[in-house]
């Protein structure tokens, strides 16, 4: 029996949280090339729920907020610049990736690299200090 529902486009979409939620929507989709699927505001400018769709991977993105789901993360810079999660986002080239990221301000945590299990990619953190990955190292392509 497989896992999950069978009429899903993806199976697992990391959820990060941030203390300036509305800017870091705005970044993400600068720097990186997400798209809004959807944004629900909420007071003072904050953004509540916001869905940014890449190909056909999501993630979700919230305010730090003291609720029952907020109790059990952080930011990385309420945790001392370690961090809290690390989505890794398939890209088809990962060098002009890269350049976009940087050009809006990207800081670079591990260089790009060929990996020896295939691809080319790299590390990066957002204004905020969430850790993300792309590469070109995709785990579904035929070999």
């Amino acid at each position: 029996m497989a896992n999950g529902p069978k009429t899903t486009r993806v199976n697992v979409i990391p959820t990060l949280r941030y203390d300036d939620s509305a800017a870091a929507v705005d970044w993400l989709c600068k720097a990186f090339g997400f798209e809004r699927h959807l944004v629900v505001p909420g007071d003072d400018g904050e953004v509540v729920h916001a869905q940014l769709v890449f190909g056909n991977g999501m993630v979700m993105v919230g305010s730090m907020r003291d609720d029952a789901f907020g109790r059990h993360v952080t930011t990385p810079a309420r945790a001392a610049g370690r961090g809290t999660g690390s989505p890794y986002i398939v890209v088809e080239d990962a060098d002009a990736h890269l350049e976009r990221a940087v050009a809006a301000g990207a800081k670079i945590a591990v260089a790009i690299e060929d990996a020896v299990y295939g691809g080319r990619g790299y590390s990066c953190r957002d204004p905020e200090g969430h850790l993300w990955s792309f590469g070109t190292y995709d785990p579904w392509a035929p070999e």
